[in-house]
């Protein structure tokens, strides 16, 4: 049993001890680990009383707040009481848990504790592994708290945000006690003080942002700012250079900077380092990886069921995406393509849009045309309005040749067209024939606006439909491409949700849309010169820290969408921070698909190959082209995964790359770079894996932000 603790001791400890070593009691619970600043916060904030139990990781025992001297304005100063009762959960420090503590933080004077190793006896390794199994449950739940802050945590939170104005106040002025306010949180309730516990007194918004507040630098600032005047609305400040670093090769080419381009650009004093960076980004490979495969996502680049298109078809398919965003196509010619190719689904690789359906019938054609296209989800229309749609797509037809899965799409000028009535029985004939129902006509090719479409026979629907919807005064096609762009670096749509264009869904900002789809044609449907006027404008530069407390901040963009990074995104950064690889296999036997442990997970050419990181993750399965498909939620396997999972773990211990950030220079900065994208902030210390593990489960690391 430890010595008892005395004041002396008590007080040595809040005032030398690291961060992260304290608890207090909230119920049934523990909350921490924090720092002293965060307890003393408590206390202000009335989290705290006089007799509720805390604890510092040292000590044996928790005592009440009271008894902690300097802790409690007012209360005696008396030793803890070693018979305190505990709270209905375990102590903080776990016996089970290893923590190495910089040899800077050992109080002089106090001698090492060294424990030696006992012999295990069978019924103590049965302990041991209840007791494992206890700290992983314990995982668990840390996790699920670490994501979904309580109560008394956000509470904690904004009494800490106050903590500076407290402290120039009369210090003898009686603070009334104040009502929590209750808030519901969900996926996107993230502040960056919330991103490590005990983060409030190392972290400052300085990290994260400009203390100024933003300036309009161009029309699609004017058109929101305005809008925000009109609303009341206060906007975010403007993020600062590590945030814009980290957010925008994320946005952009979906790639976290190395080490040695975070140092390059947070040295660059130039003011015009941030567009420079910007027109660096778009001209990457990686920049065509990435969106290859968000237009992969919804074109459902797929092999297997229940899309089909088998291996060689969709690896053509996405060459001919990837190629398409690389060379910049313009967008109008890479949706006529799509729309009006016919040819073999190996050698014309356009023509798999019409093969990656899930059903290849007229209806199912224009529902998938009316997603991709026009954002709109035509399953809910009226029938007579799909059928009149639907008509453009009859006469497409599919035929086999001699090579294995090899499929030729056509134009089929017969098809759908109905043949001639059977000839009637010839009086005088032993038995007249049956005359057969007359097939029903074909629909009449309608357009979604409901305009009559006239078409001569041999001519191709498909080709008189691209002709209608590929047009600037066409109401759905280029606000549609512009949202989604929005949607994409914003985290959210001016029409959210992106393919849910309808009439009772109308835009937060119709005026920002209609300008942002008129210069789209004017660019002629340039999608880089798009991502660079977005990209470069204040209101994609702003902070993640919302200022406002008006509830529609977040609909009209006053401050950025924090989201959760997509799996492909995620294990790339995994794998370029330690230098490591990753398997990826398809189910489907043949033909056998070769993919090099070189490749990143974002230049994945088919949603059939996969990996259980990237199914856990919430990989979009490619089964029906909607945005939603992508599930970004935070889970307990997820977080239990990069806690506790020997995949991740041996990636810290066994990766080239984290021993080379390890072994050269400032370990510490390395490692801040290489997983953050910026420099540890004062009062941030640490080193080695422990570290690396540390914030790579951080939230700062999983989020955009």
């Amino acid at each position: 049993m430890p010595p008892p603790v005395g004041p002396k001791s008590v007080a040595a400890g809040m005032a030398s001890s690291p961060a992260d070593s304290w608890f207090y009691s909230a119920g049934d619970r523990p909350v921490g680990p924090l720092s002293a600043e965060q307890l003393r916060a408590a206390v202000l904030a009335g989290a705290v009383r006089p007799e509720t139990l805390v604890c510092h990781s040292t000590w044996p025992q928790w005592c009440p707040a009271g008894q902690v001297p300097g802790l409690v304005p007012g209360a005696p100063a008396t030793p803890p009481v070693q018979s305190a009762p505990a709270p209905s959960c375990e102590s903080p420090p776990s016996p089970t848990i290893q923590i190495q503590v910089d040899s800077r933080d050992q109080p002089r004077g106090e001698p090492r504790v060294r424990r030696r190793k006992p012999k295990l006896s069978l019924a103590t390794a049965l302990l041991l592994v209840g007791t494992a199994a206890v700290g992983i449950a314990s995982a668990v739940a840390l996790a699920v708290v670490l994501s979904r802050p309580s109560t008394a945590e956000r509470d904690l939170v904004r009494a800490t945000d106050g903590l500076e104005k407290e402290r120039s106040r009369d210090k003898t002025e009686e603070r009334p006690e104040q009502p929590a306010v209750k808030k519901e949180a969900d996926d996107t309730d993230f502040h960056p003080e919330k991103f490590m516990p005990g983060a409030i007194s190392a972290f400052n918004r300085a990290t994260f942002e400009i203390p100024a507040p933003p300036t309009p630098q161009g029309r699609i600032d004017e058109l929101v700012f305005a809008k925000w005047k009109q609303l009341g609305i206060e906007p975010a400040n403007q993020c600062s250079d590590a945030v814009f670093l980290r957010r925008v090769y994320l946005d952009v080419i979906g790639t976290l900077p190395t080490v040695e381009e975070a140092r390059a650009f947070l040295g660059d004093t130039s003011p015009d380092k941030r567009s420079r960076l910007i027109d660096a980004l778009l001209e990457r490979p990686e920049y065509a990886d990435f969106w290859a495969m968000k237009w992969s996502d919804l074109l459902r680049v797929k092999a297997e069921f229940p899309i089909n298109l088998w291996p060689n078809a969709a690896q053509a398919y996405h060459r001919w995406i990837r190629g398409a965003i690389k060379d910049n196509m313009p967008y109008d010619k890479f949706a006529r393509e799509l729309l009006t190719s016919s040819g073999s689904n190996f050698r014309t690789p356009q023509v798999n849009f019409y093969r990656a359906l899930q059903s290849k019938d007229p209806k199912g054609i224009a529902r998938a045309v009316a997603l991709t296209f026009m954002g709109t989800r035509a399953d809910k229309w009226p029938d007579e309005r799909l059928a009149g749609m639907s008509a453009f797509f009859v006469k497409v037809g599919y035929k086999p040749t001699g090579e294995w899965k090899e499929e030729i799409v056509i134009f089929d000028p017969h098809k759908g067209v109905a043949p001639p009535p059977a000839p009637e029985a010839k009086p005088g004939t032993k038995t007249a024939v049956k005359p057969k129902p007359k097939p029903a006509a074909p629909p009449s090719p309608v357009f979604p606006d409901g305009t009559p479409a006239e078409i001569a026979s041999d001519k191709d629907p498909r080709v008189v439909f691209a002709d209608w919807l590929i047009t600037p005064q066409n109401p759905w096609f280029t606000r549609v491409m512009v949202n989604r762009i929005w949607c994409w670096l914003q985290g959210r749509g001016i029409v959210h949700e992106p393919d849910d264009f309808r009439p009772d869904n109308p835009p937060s900002n119709p005026e920002l849309l209609d300008w942002l789809a008129e210069e789209f044609a004017r660019s002629n449907y340039d999608l880089k010169h798009m991502y660079r006027l977005v990209l470069n404008s204040s209101t994609y530069q702003l902070s993640s820290i919302p200022k406002s407390t008006n509830p529609q901040a977040g609909l009209y963009f006053a401050s950025y969408t924090v989201r959760r990074l997509e799996a492909e995104v995620i294990i790339d950064a995994l794998n370029q921070i330690t230098g490591t690889t990753e398997s990826y296999s398809s189910i489907i036997p043949e033909p056998y698909t070769f993919i090099p442990e070189t490749r990143r997970a974002i230049a994945l050419p088919d949603g059939s190959i996969s990996s259980s990181f990237l199914e856990l993750f919430g990989r979009p399965p490619r089964d029906s082209g909607l945005e939603s498909e992508r599930n970004s939620r935070v889970t307990a396997a997820q977080r239990l995964h990069l806690l506790n999972s020997s995949h991740v773990r041996n990636k810290l211990r066994d990766g080239p790359g984290m021993k080379k950030l390890l072994q050269e220079g400032n370990s510490s900065e390395n490692l801040y770079l290489a997983i953050l994208s910026r420099f540890p902030a004062e009062g941030e210390y640490g080193g080695g894996e422990s570290l690396a593990w540390t914030l790579i489960n951080s939230t700062e690391f999983l989020f955009r932000h």
